[in-house]
């Protein structure tokens, strides 16, 4: 198949899960993928072995140091991110970078500045509403079509972190940061609802809870989503970040939500779901079933859209890959925001209206979660302080 971006070379900092998600979509719509990084040069050539993947750098400032990379794609651990964006940025590299984009607002509100004053092509992964769906939700609420947002519910659950003996680096501290079950997933449901209604999350009030308080894992690393080796000496460690949360938000212009988000939801292996309840109808979408919205009637019969390019509005028909009735899921959402993201890299720069979240949503994203920690801790309504 022959390149659709050619003159464009990308690397991939990252060799997990979601750093081959990134490979694969980046494939997909004709990037060149040059190479990968790992946490170790032997890890890395293990994993690209089995994942088919590109050459593998010596270390992240070899790849930085190749004239030939144009892009750079961070998969890797939270506490990286920031570090790792500010070289690729002095680099002179377009920065597509996983969320959270860093630990910190001090942090994120840095890398904004950083990435608006290079010039440089900015993009945080909030892939979640890339679903064709998402989008057309968005764009229904923007016609006016459900009337004023006014109450905005859903939830983020998964099952991946349920057992003791349950491990990944996102329960480290240290790498992944305070927050877990709400930075990890809580933040692409926040997302979703400031895509869809257009309002920003002023205040919340959050409730997080520790179910699994003692867990046991091995010396070395665990896959995400991926079981221990019941073989390996297992030690135990005590658990401070939330396995659960409930979230109350106060939106812009006085809508209302709730949120629950979980990763110790048995048998949800990644299931979101949200509904937005106007003052004359309402939308609701889940990601277990993506092709469909649901959409509520008070003096007629409710609806159900399909997805069908001929259908939906230009927004969810542009990021639309196949026909009515070839379903569209999770991979097809990274090629969806890689395809918007490369049409900017391949034009030289940012547009001015960027169809794609950035690091500025990115920062907001931080400042939301850091409001939720906080109102967690002292047990009242915080304001999100941007």
């Amino acid at each position: 198949m022959a390149l659709r971006f050619p003159e464009i070379n990308v690397g991939v900092v990252g060799v997990g899960f979601i750093g081959v998600a990134h490979v694969e979509a980046l494939r997909r719509i004709g990037v060149n993928v040059m190479g990968v990084v790992g946490s170790s040069p032997e890890r890395a050539r293990i994993k690209a072995e089995a994942a088919n993947l590109p050459h593998v750098y010596e270390s992240y400032e070899a790849m930085l140091a190749d004239p030939a990379i144009h892009v750079v794609h961070i998969a890797s651990p939270n506490h990286a991110h920031a570090e790792q964006v500010r070289m690729a940025l002095d680099a002179g590299k377009h920065v597509i970078c996983e969320k959270p984009l860093a630990l910190s607002s001090a942090d994120t509100s840095d890398l904004v500045a950083r990435a608006s004053a290079s010039g440089l092509i900015h993009a945080v992964c909030f892939n979640i509403r890339f679903y064709p769906s998402a989008h057309q939700a968005a764009a229904m609420v923007r016609s006016g079509d459900i009337g004023a947002p006014r109450f905005v519910t859903g939830s983020y659950l998964q099952d991946w972190l349920l057992l003791p003996t349950d491990w990944n680096w996102r329960l480290e501290p240290e790498s992944a940061g305070g927050l877990r079950s709400v930075a990890d997933i809580g933040s692409h449901w926040l997302d979703l609802a400031r895509f869809i209604t257009g309002k920003r999350v002023t205040e919340v009030m959050a409730d997080l809870h520790t179910f699994v308080p003692i867990r046991t894992h091995p010396s070395g690393p665990v896959e995400t989503f991926a079981a221990a080796s019941g073989d390996a000496e297992l030690i135990e460690e005590p658990m401070t970040s939330d396995d659960g949360a409930g979230i109350l938000l106060r939106f812009e212009d006085g809508a209302r939500g709730q949120a629950a988000i979980s990763q110790v939801s048995a048998g949800r292996k990644n299931s979101v779901s949200i509904e937005v309840d106007g003052a004359a109808s309402a939308l609701s979408w889940r990601s277990e079933d993506p092709d469909k919205l649901w959409i509520g009637h008070r003096g007629a019969p409710n609806q159900v859209l399909t997805r069908d390019p001929s259908l939906l509005a230009p927004e969810a028909a542009r990021v639309t890959a196949y026909p009515a009735g070839h379903v569209e899921g999770y991979p097809d959402t990274f090629r969806a925001l890689f395809n918007e993201v490369y049409k900017d890299v391949a034009s030289g720069g940012p547009s001015a209206d960027p169809t794609y979240p950035t690091f500025t949503d990115g920062h907001d994203a931080v400042c939301v979660t850091e409001a939720v920690a906080r109102s967690a801790q002292e047990e009242r309504w915080i304001t999100v302080e941007r």
